[in-house]
């Protein structure tokens, strides 16, 4: 199934240019995942540290952290990750 995986801020520095043979545009890149996949599943697959996943959404949805590993992502969604963001 397709989902969307978007990264934001330094967190995109982990999002490769390909992946799949889909190419990245911009912070974001389609991926073909199994089905039953979970947002954990993807931070770890992508080796995001966990101190930098800080704002976890799904299709806008806020998924907290003790959600993530029993989230399954369902076919079109979009799963957007921001780390810690400070200013003022």
């Amino acid at each position: 199934m397709l989902i969307t995986f978007k990264l934001f801020a330094m967190l995109s520095d982990h999002l490769p240019q390909q992946v799949d043979g889909r190419s990245r545009e911009g912070n974001a890149i389609v991926l073909e995942v199994p089905e039953g996949t979970t947002v954990q599943a993807l931070i770890d697959r992508f080796n995001l540290p966990a101190r930098l996943v800080h704002l976890v959404l799904v299709n806008g949805a806020y998924v907290a952290p003790d959600q993530r590993a029993s989230r399954d992502l369902r076919e079109g969604e979009a799963l957007a990750i921001w780390p810690p963001i400070a200013g003022g």
